[in-house]
This record gives structure tokens, C-alpha cells and sequence, in this order.
């Protein structure tokens, strides 16, 4: 027979809420930034490029915060 393998629950718990968190606070972010972006398009394909731009901005915004930073 197998031996089963024990694991530590209650640190892999604490990893678990510290992600959850991340990604509520993301999902937000890119709800917000979705809206904004499509309420704001005057046009089909501008709505489908704010959806992508809602997507990419935590990305762009890091960029810019460091190229600020470090320029």
C-alpha cells in the first residue's frame, strides 16, 4: 500500500487567502477598467479594444510607475 503524504493545511490555507485577495482585488480593477473603457467607445471595435486595454493596464501602469521611478 501507499503511504499517504501529510501536509501542513494550515500554512497552505494562509497561501491560499493571500492569493484569493490578489485576485479579488485584479477582478475588480479589470471590472472597473472594462466598464470605463466601454462606456467610453464610440464604436463596436473601440469596445473590444477596451476590453483588451482592460485586461493589460495593471501591466502598463507597473511599467510606467518604474520607468518613472528609475528614469
Amino acid at each position: 500500500m501507499e503511504e499517504e503524504k501529510k501536509c501542513d493545511c494550515k500554512s497552505k490555507n494562509q497561501n491560499h487567502q493571500a492569493t484569493a485577495s490578489g485576485g479579488a482585488v485584479y477582478g475588480l480593477g479589470l471590472i472597473g477598467a472594462a466598464v470605463f473603457f466601454i462606456s467610453h467607445a464610440t464604436t463596436f471595435w473601440l469596445g473590444v479594444l477596451g476590453l483588451g486595454k482592460a485586461i493589460v493596464w495593471p501591466a502598463l501602469l507597473v511599467y510606467h510607475v518604474f520607468k518613472l521611478l528609475y528614469s
